[in-house]
């Protein structure tokens, strides 16, 4: 009996912490809870990159792709079971499957450049979505791009220009420009995203998402297909687990503050790949990553103080 009243008190005592949090967490201005749920996906997506590289340089891209979502999806199903089938019915079915088909295309390019490129690079060359989004979303959703987003975002794309340039004459020259090309389309696919937001829950667009891409992945994987070892399929669920609570986050993102808004802290994700490529793959970084690192962090760090004290004019 005092051990059942002891673990009563104990869940009580959890469930009031996290009430609490919450709380505190919704009295935060939107933008700055943006910046928390985008910098939480840039973290979680590094992990996750680090995990395909290595599953990417064992097994053939395609099929790496294909099986990352397929786990996603299977890691989310307990979710769907409890929750029932017609809460994830989305309003617009044709608009899931278009954001699919155009991530897919972004994620072909990405994976097969993936094993020829490090941890760092790889998170580097993606920073230059940001740029694409801001002005798609500039363009096509009206939101106000004001000067310092824009002198924030230009600052770290020279900081990634920096990283960047030096390595585009090696032999991984041709997969560097090949992941350089996925940025726009990736950026394209999240614009939808910010788009789908308007009539869709983050869950249901990201549960959607793995269902669409599966899909259209599965094609391209059954002609190169090699069965997983039973350490591939574990690493495969963790990638699961990690990809679907990182475009979780950075759905949630887009739903509390501008899409614009929450691109600056992308660029603390170099931060991050440089630790982890240098923990698995020994990678250390050269000097033109940490100056341009230097950079993107300082750009990072200005915009987001900015907008924490809401002392940005239009």
């Amino acid at each position: 009996m005092a051990v059942e009243n002891g673990g009563r008190i104990k869940r009580h005592f959890v469930l009031r912490r996290a009430a609490l949090a919450q709380r505190r967490a919704s009295r935060l201005d939107p933008v700055v809870r943006g910046l928390l749920w985008s910098g939480a996906a840039g973290l979680l997506f590094t992990v996750l990159n680090t995990t395909m590289r290595v599953l990417a340089q064992e097994l053939h891209p395609l099929e790496t792709q294909f099986l990352r979502y397929l786990c996603s999806l299977l890691v989310m199903l307990p979710l769907v079971a409890s929750a029932g089938l017609a809460a994830f019915r989305p309003n617009n079915i044709p608009s899931q499957f278009s954001r699919g088909a155009v991530h897919t295309v972004g994620l072909v390019m990405w994976f097969t450049a993936l094993p020829w490129i490090s941890v760092a690079d790889t998170t580097a060359i993606g920073f230059t979505g940001p740029i694409f989004i801001m002005l798609g979303a500039a363009w096509f959703f009206g939101e106000r791009m004001r000067w310092d987003r824009w002198v924030g975002a230009v600052i770290g794309f020279v900081g990634v220009l920096i990283v960047v340039a030096p390595k585009m004459n090696a032999s991984g020259g041709p997969y560097t420009l090949l992941m350089l090309a996925s940025a726009p389309v990736f950026a394209a696919s999240f614009l939808m995203t910010k788009a789908l937001t308007r009539s869709e829950r983050p869950t249901v667009i990201v549960i959607w998402q793995s269902i669409t891409i599966t899909l259209f992945s599965l094609p391209l994987a059954v002609p190169v297909w090699q069965w997983p070892s039973a350490m591939q399929w574990l690493a495969f669920m963790v990638c699961g687990v990690l990809g679907s609570t990182a475009h979780y986050c950075l759905t949630r993102s887009f739903t509390v503050a501008d899409i614009s808004a929450t691109q600056s802290v992308k660029f603390l994700d170099l931060v991050w790949a440089s630790i982890a490529g240098w923990l698995v793959f020994a990678d250390i970084p050269n000097r033109s990553t940490l100056i341009g690192g230097v950079i993107i962090c300082a750009s990072t760090l200005w915009i987001a103080r900015r907008e924490a004290r809401g002392t940005v004019r239009p």
